[in-house]
Parts: structure tokens; C-alpha cells; sequence
């Protein structure tokens, strides 16, 4: 009677054992299947935020080759005419101009406890 308790004891324990070996195995793999797989699309959505990057770079070159594109911007950045034209550059009116007055002072910190001082730098850390 008692050998047979004890046989079923085992038995429940190796079942037991060979459950929680089952789910071990089973289980692990799978988180690390589903990270892998998180990971993936992660990756797949930086590269589809890359190629459209990449396309709208490519469309900005493909302007810049232009003749239109290149007198534009010399005009705007550069100020250059054709020959034959002339440029105009209006200065500012002579007043001065309008600022704010500056910032007052910031108060000055008042004196803390050596407590005080000890509890910030701690709860800094963290």
C-alpha cells in the first residue's frame, strides 16, 4: 500500500517534471519567435520610412538638374541676375529696432537644509 502511494507520488512528480520540460520548450521559443517577428516589422516599417526618404531625395535631384531649378536658386540664395537686368536691394528704414526689454533677474534660491539638499540629489539618481 504504501509502495504504491509512493509509486503514485512519483509518477505525479515526473508528470509534473515532464510538464513544466513541455512548456520550457515549448514556451521559450515561441516568446523568442514573437520578438523575432516584432523585431521584423519594426525593421520593415523603418525601411518602407527609408524608401519613400530615398524616392522623395531622388525627385529633389531630379529638379536640381534643371535649368529653371538652378536659375531659381541662384536668383534667390545667390542674388544673380542676367545680363541686361538690373538688381534692387531695399535697405531698412533708418529707425532703430524694436526689442524687448531683457528678462528681470531670477530670484535667488533660497537657503535649504542639509535634508533638502540630500533628498534632491537622491531622487536625482532616480
Amino acid at each position: 500500500m504504501i509502495r504504491r502511494a509512493v509509486r503514485h507520488r512519483m509518477g505525479m512528480a515526473c508528470a509534473a517534471l515532464g510538464l513544466v520540460g513541455v512548456l520550457f520548450l515549448a514556451v521559450i521559443p515561441t516568446q523568442a519567435y514573437l520578438a523575432q517577428r516584432r523585431h521584423h516589422e519594426e525593421l520593415a516599417a523603418e525601411v518602407a520610412a527609408l524608401a519613400a526618404t530615398n524616392q522623395a531625395l531622388g525627385q529633389r535631384t531630379a529638379a536640381l538638374d534643371t535649368d529653371d531649378e538652378i536659375e531659381r536658386l541662384a536668383r534667390l540664395h545667390y542674388q544673380l541676375v542676367k545680363p541686361g537686368e538690373e538688381a534692387f536691394v531695399i535697405l531698412p528704414d533708418g529707425s532703430p529696432p524694436v526689442t524687448s526689454p531683457p528678462p528681470p533677474p531670477p530670484a535667488p534660491a533660497e537657503e535649504q537644509g542639509w535634508l533638502s539638499r540630500a533628498w534632491a540629489r537622491l531622487s536625482s539618481i532616480f
